[in-house]
């Protein structure tokens, strides 16, 4: 399986979700977010850098579980209509 390549618009839209969910996490351990979320400590890290722009949806949904983030406010920063961490 080929994948297409991300467009520079898909990279931005990874680069501020990641941007989105280290604040979130404001500063708590990245690895026991990581672990609740079911991913890994390395993964997590990659998403949060914008080193992985198109996680999956299933990490996207454990991930703002962990860290009692709305589904929502995720998808509005990745599709560029909301600027900020609600609430």
């Amino acid at each position: 399986m080929v994948r297409i390549p991300l467009t520079p618009e898909q990279v931005e839209s990874g680069r501020r979700l990641g941007a989105l969910l280290r604040e979130a996490r404001a500063g708590r351990d990245p690895e026991l977010i990581a672990r609740t979320a079911g991913i890994s400590p390395e993964t997590l890290r990659k998403i949060e850098a914008g080193r992985m722009p198109s996680p999956g949806f299933g990490t996207i949904v454990g991930l703002c579980e962990a860290l009692q983030l709305p589904i929502q406010t995720a998808a509005q920063i990745w599709l560029g209509t909301a600027t900020q961490l609600a609430g």
